[in-house]
């Protein structure tokens, strides 16, 4: 009779318990439970990313095969589909998220950086984002289209390591530019998206936090150029704003008497004779 630990036990092992039961603590997770607890919770939850379920009737299906090793595989003394929606519906999101961040990290520190082709010093990121369909009859919160609801999954991936490091779920509906507004910027690190993240403020928010940006120009971007190389960073900056702006009012046919628009024509001609001549 085999008298070792079965495979997903011994890969359940490698998980920091500790870390985890830290972040159960802080949010009291575990609070007025009797057997199914969080840990048994994302036990059942990696056994089904693993078994790659469809479903949460698949993944009971899967589980309820295996109930004689329920307590040595570490989902606890039983699991049943009610108190798996339930867990899945009440316990707070933010247990599993901080823990996934833990295991993102662990993940980076181990992984090789050196083969990278390109040698830069700081780290090399990734962004996009991918729409996810969902059946708008089940999932009425994700409204998306009017007879279709989805998600929005915002990956920025460490292209050095091969591993995402930041994550962010919304709407379908939010559009990709904001996302830029929530990343952690880290100083000296590289980021490469496409042409739908260009909005000047948020690059230049970028550029304040010691970071650098690569991405594709568009089609209708005006830009004006007069010496190379002559051009300080603040006056590239204004006279970039500038032009995009009074591009932008063209296409709308707004008229440049309008009170708006003259306020603001006036302070960026006010901005820009204040700063040196070349």
């Amino acid at each position: 009779m085999n008298q070792g630990k079965y495979i997903f036990a011994q890969l359940t092992d490698f998980l920091p318990r500790r870390s985890f039961d830290r972040i159960v603590a802080k949010y009291n997770g575990n609070k007025l439970v009797r057997s199914f607890t969080c840990w048994n919770q994302m036990l059942c939850m990696v056994f089904g990313q693993l078994t790659a379920r469809d479903s949460m009737r698949d993944l009971m299906l899967s589980i309820e095969a295996h109930q004689p090793k329920y307590y040595h595989l570490g989902f606890g003394t039983t699991v049943t589909r009610r108190d798996l929606g339930k867990a899945n519906e009440r316990r707070n999101y933010k247990i599993f998220e901080e823990f996934a961040y833990i295991l993102i990290e662990e993940a980076r520190k181990s992984c090789y950086k050196h083969d990278f082709e390109v040698e830069v010093e700081g780290n090399v990121y990734a962004l996009y984002s991918t729409t996810i369909d969902l059946c708008l009859s089940i999932f009425w919160w994700a409204e998306f289209r009017k007879h279709k609801g989805g998600i929005k999954l915002h990956t920025l991936y460490d292209v050095k390591t091969s591993i995402p490091s930041f994550l962010y779920i919304t709407n379908a509906k939010v559009h990709d530019v904001n996302i830029l507004d929530i990343i952690p910027y880290e100083t000296g690190s590289f980021y490469i998206f496409d042409k739908a993240y260009i909005d000047f403020l948020r690059l230049h928010n970028i550029h304040t936090k010691g970071s650098f940006f690569v991405t594709r120009a568009k089609e209708n971007m005006r830009l004006k150029d007069c010496i190379p190389g002559m051009w300080t960073k603040q006056q590239a900056y204004y006279v970039t704003r500038l032009e995009n702006w009074k591009h932008i009012n063209q296409r709308r046919n707004i008229r440049t008497n309008c009170a708006g628009s003259n306020s603001m024509t006036r302070k960026s001609t006010k901005t820009l004779s204040s700063l040196p001549t070349i």
